[in-house]
């Protein structure tokens, strides 16, 4: 399997967070106070003649969806031609009510562009074909009994992107990166929740291996729907690895559509692929070309004012800044929860204004727990702030171990006490009666632990100065760790 190499392409679609449809206005999500206890309106409630395609009725383009696919080819370094068109792509299908998308697909208002991940220590930049923007479909719910579907089309008509990459990945763990690398762009400005979970970002992965060294792609599989990044790259590992064993055996493989079966842990096939002629694809006749310019509706000088700081730059202020290793930077500035996390935190923290050193400190504490100690604790949860503690709590837990009041192995048992309870570190060291070792008894330890290892004293006392560690460790183990390290590296140092 050595000899062949897997080609992916992307396409992602992720809903813009807009407060009306794309061609009318009807809302895009529930309103009122059932939305807010989190209970799911009922099915067509939040639709009209254009999004259910009554006859005679005019699609008006929503202007902040185009502006927030405007920014979006802006934030990836892409080209914004100076006009495009939508149209129609035809094809029906029962969530599809007038029997064609109102789409942008074959002259886009994006093209080109591209996205930098990181897998391991390696930097790869996944070019982007194109991106356009569409109108959604509604939603079929499927019957057990297999008899019938049930339709609902408060779904129909959202704004949706669609974000074209050349086949460029090799590669489920580089896809899933990508794919995370861009909902926290699409976060950060503001345009699209893209929670995978609720259906506002899917994916659908283009397939293909070939020979290493060869030119021409193999034959596509597109893999439909895919909904989170597990998936994303399982679904890639598991469609590479069958196309080559069916190559290995001489067969040939079908350019087609499959789905991913989550469950079974494999593809299936659901239809043979349709090309894009079969779409009959023809310009959108009540809609004009969309012009885009300066002094134009559509400025990309002025839209381009709404950019934020974007994970690359963020990483690079978080390096400077706080003194972050690249790894570190690379972590937090990629995931749009973690990094507001991360700054909240700072900002809980006044004494980082003292100096530019005592911010690299902190910021290396706070850089450092959070990601080796806190984060393998919460993996189930979908953000950081969903856990119980808060931004303030967890500056709390830092400005304790800065002003050495606790040791890091406290800090590392308090931990999984405040995401359980949700106190305040200050709350269970109060209740629970926890403290350091005061220097006192560390003296006290120092001297059983001289005693007790006379020979090593000696190699210690004669010029093996490496023993130093050993008995650092023995004191540390004696204080099950609550023993200040600063203070144990001193009298130890005054008592040898």
């Amino acid at each position: 399997m050595t000899n062949y190499e897997t080609v992916v392409g992307l396409e992602i679609h992720a809903h813009l967070r807009t407060e009306s449809k794309m061609f009318c206005s009807c809302a895009t999500s529930p309103k009122g106070k059932d939305y807010e206890s989190g209970k799911k309106d009922d099915p067509n409630v939040r639709i009209c003649p254009i999004c259910t395609g009554q006859p005679g009725t005019l699609p008006v383009p929503n202007k902040k969806a185009i502006e927030d696919t405007i920014l979006l080819g802006l934030a990836l370094g892409s080209k914004i031609p100076e006009r495009f068109n939508f149209e129609r792509k035809n094809y029906y299908y029962p969530d599809l009510p007038k029997a064609y998308q109102i789409t942008s697909a074959t002259n886009p208002p994006v093209v080109g562009g591209g996205l930098e991940i990181e897998i391991g220590d390696k930097a790869k930049f996944i070019k982007l074909d194109h991106i356009h923007l569409e109108e959604d479909a509604g939603k079929l719910t499927h019957d057990k009994s297999g008899e019938f579907s049930l339709v609902d089309l408060n779904r129909a008509g959202t704004p949706l992107l669609e974000i074209i990459t050349q086949p460029v990945l090799s590669s489920g763990a580089e896809a899933a990166k990508f794919m995370k690398n861009l909902q926290s762009i699409l976060r950060t400005l503001g345009i699209s929740d893209a929670d995978m979970e609720k259906g506002q970002m899917r994916c659908d992965a283009n397939i293909s291996v070939r020979k290493v060294g060869a030119k021409e792609l193999g034959a596509k599989v597109e893999v439909k729907n895919i909904n989170s990044f597990k998936m994303v790259s399982a679904a890639i590992e598991y469609e590479s690895k069958r196309q080559i064993e069916a190559l290995e055996k001489g067969e040939k493989i079908e350019q087609q559509t499959r789905g991913w079966d989550a469950n079974k842990g494999k593809t299936t096939t659901q239809r043979s692929k349709e090309f894009a002629n079969d779409y009959r694809y023809f310009p959108e006749p009540d809609i004009p070309p969309i012009v885009v310019g300066k002094g134009k509706e559509f400025d990309p000088e002025i839209i381009n004012d709404r950019l934020p700081e974007l994970p690359k730059e963020k990483k690079a202020r978080l390096m400077d800044e706080y003194g972050l290793s690249s790894h570190g930077a690379q972590v937090i500035s990629a995931n749009f929860d973690l990094a507001r996390y991360f700054e909240a935190t700072l900002e809980n923290l006044p004494q980082i204004a003292e100096s530019s050193e005592k911010a690299r400190k902190l910021g290396k504490q706070a850089a450092s727990i959070l990601i080796n100690e806190f984060l393998g604790k919460i993996t189930e949860l979908n953000s950081v702030f969903d856990s119980n503690i808060t931004p303030d709590n967890f500056a709390q837990l830092i400005s304790l171990l800065d002003g050495d009041e606790i040791t890091g192995t406290i800090a590392k048992d308090l931990l999984p006490k405040m995401l359980k309870s949700g106190k305040s570190p200050s709350e269970i060291i109060k209740s629970e009666g926890i403290s350091k070792v005061d220097d006192s008894a560390v003296s006290s330890i120092i001297e059983k632990v001289i005693t007790d290892n006379p020979a090593e004293v000696e190699r210690y006392r004669a010029g093996d100065n490496k023993l130093f560690g050993f008995f650092v460790g023995q004191v540390m183990r004696e204080t099950k760790g609550k023993g200040d390290p600063k203070a144990v590296n001193e009298l130890l140092k005054r008592k040898l």
